[in-house]
């Protein structure tokens, strides 16, 4: 131990607190999917839920040189909605989406959204997200996503969607 305290007095000497800290920092990224099924009617809330996402947390943070127990803070930096299919469609359907977050023993909260999207809106739709530190649910072994739409407009088939999460992790080094 006192080897690694003298090594980490040097690198902190040599190089700065700040470039420390970016040895234990790292993104971590989720994809999912869900289904928007095709519908007639517009302006209600409609509920999807992802299949549960495995964190993978351990071996995540194990590949990162760090532990659950380490982990200081978790940010969701960027939220985006790919349309998968149908080819010919785009996500203009949309009026307003949240994205909700919830795990084993934790309350479910909302850590995306985006309101009154265009009807230009295209294929891709990046999110506004939450400034919350999420660290207990991507300490988890898994947690859900769910998708609450308003459509403004009916649509006639079933609208596949690739959800894209990147969550910057901050842990301690060496435990201190």
């Amino acid at each position: 131990m006192k080897k690694y305290v003298t090594y980490l007095f040097f690198l902190t000497i040599i190089f700065g607190c700040d470039k420390i800290d970016e040895l234990t920092q790292f993104n971590v990224d989720y994809t999912s999917t869900v289904t928007i099924p095709s519908s007639s009617v517009i302006n209600l809330p409609i509920d999807i839920y992802t299949p549960e996402i495995e964190s993978n947390s351990e071996s995540t943070f194990s590949v990162n040189d760090t532990r659950k127990d380490l982990v200081e803070e978790v940010k969701l930096e960027e939220f985006n909605l790919t349309l998968i299919s149908p080819e010919t469609g785009d996500l203009s359907f949309l009026q307003t989406i949240e994205i909700y977050i919830n795990a084993d023993d934790l309350s479910e909260i909302k850590i995306a959204w985006k309101e009154n999207i265009p009807d230009d809106v295209g294929t891709l739709l990046e999110l506004e997200t939450t400034d919350s530190d999420l660290k207990e649910y991507i300490k988890k072994d898994s947690f859900q996503l769910r998708v609450k739409t308003i459509t403004d407009e009916m649509i006639n088939q079933d609208h596949e969607i690739e959800v894209y999460a990147n969550f910057f992790v901050d842990a301690k080094i060496l435990g201190v």
